[in-house]
C-alpha cells in the first residue's frame, strides 16, 4: 500500500464529542460505508476491495486533496473531500467540495458544520478565494443546510455519464432486460 506522507499542519478537536482529522488509509472501509449510505453509486463490497483502499490511500498522498474524518469516540460519524484547483480568472485557487457526508444518525447535532468550518479554514490558509460544492436537487434539507451555513445557491450542476454501466447519479443501472 502507497505510504501516506505526515502533514505538518495539525487537526484539533473541534468539540468535545467530535474529533475532525485527517483521513487515513486505514478510514476507508468506513468512508465507503458512509458513501453507501448516501447513495453515491458504491457498491457494498467497496470498503473491503484491496484496489479500493490503495486507491483511496493513493488520494490521500495528492497535494491539491484535503479528506477530513469527524469521529465520535471509535467511531467515523461523517467524511467532507476537498480539492484546490485553479480557475481561469484568478491567481487563486478554488477549494471544491467533492464530497460530504453524515451519517444519518447523527445528523443535525453540528458534525456537518464542523466538517465545514474546518474544510473553510483549510481553503483560506491555502489561499482560496471560494469554495464550492454540489449536491443533487432532491436534497432539501441538505439545501436549506448550506444555506444556514452561509452558502449560495449558484446555479445548476449538469451530468453526462460517459459509461453505459453507470447513471449520472453514480448509481449502477439496471438491465431490466
Amino acid at each position: 500500500m502507497p505510504q501516506v506522507r505526515e502533514r505538518s499542519l495539525r487537526v484539533p478537536a473541534v468539540s468535545a464529542e467530535i474529533v475532525v482529522r485527517f483521513a487515513l488509509p486505514e478510514d476507508w472501509p468506513a468512508v465507503a460505508g458512509l458513501l453507501v449510505e448516501l447513495g453515491r453509486g458504491v457498491a457494498q463490497g467497496t470498503a473491503d476491495d484491496p484496489t479500493h483502499q490503495m486507491q483511496f490511500a493513493g488520494h490521500l498522498r495528492r497535494l491539491e486533496v484535503v479528506s477530513l474524518i469527524a469521529q465520535r469516540a471509535d467511531e467515523v460519524v461523517g467524511v467532507l473531500d476537498m480539492e484546490y484547483h485553479q480557475r481561469l480568472g484568478d491567481h487563486r485557487p478554488q477549494a471544491r467540495v467533492n464530497d460530504a457526508v453524515v451519517t444519518e444518525r447523527v445528523r443535525g447535532e453540528g458534525v456537518g458544520r464542523l466538517l465545514l468550518e474546518r474544510a473553510e479554514e483549510l481553503a483560506r490558509k491555502r489561499g482560496c478565494f471560494r469554495m464550492s460544492l454540489v449536491t443533487a436537487g432532491w436534497r432539501e434539507d441538505t439545501h436549506s443546510f448550506y444555506v444556514k451555513g452561509g452558502w449560495d445557491d449558484y446555479g445548476k450542476w449538469f451530468v453526462k455519464s460517459l459509461v453505459d454501466d453507470v447513471a449520472p447519479s453514480g448509481q449502477p443501472l439496471r438491465d431490466d432486460n
